[in-house]
């Protein structure tokens, strides 16, 4: 079994900055792709910054040159900087990762809990 586990959302004013941790742990041969999500009340679920399988990253239109997505593979951590916070990137944010539990496994899909972002004054 894997486990994400999510960490630093919060509270914090149009124009801040917060920086989200998902540490994956449990039975990981090898994380395929890994990325951050997030979901805002009423919506789908919407893709924010990824690692692609082929270790390229890709993010949505509405976050370029404000997000940026890291991982330290040492740690099977991934972090999301974000800056120039605005009221519209208020959502839970979930990290999803593609792991191989095992040298011939298949690939699952895990999800972590979500943390919360709220960009208000």
């Amino acid at each position: 079994q894997v486990q994400l586990v999510e960490s630093g959302g919060g509270l914090v004013q149009p124009g801040g900055s917060l920086r989200l941790s998902c540490a994956a742990s449990g039975s990981i041969f090898s994380i395929n792709a890994m990325g951050w999500h997030r979901q805002a009340p009423g919506k789908q679920r919407e893709l924010v910054a990824a690692f692609t399988s082929g270790g390229n990253t890709d993010y949505a239109d509405s976050v370029k040159g404000r997000f940026t997505i890291s991982r330290d593979n040492t740690k099977n951590t991934m972090y999301l900087q974000m800056n120039s916070l605005k009221p519209e990137d208020t959502a839970v944010y979930y990290c999803k990762a593609i792991v191989r539990t095992t040298r011939n496994s298949p690939e699952y899909q895990y999800w972590g809990q979500g943390t919360q972002v709220t960009v208000s004054s």
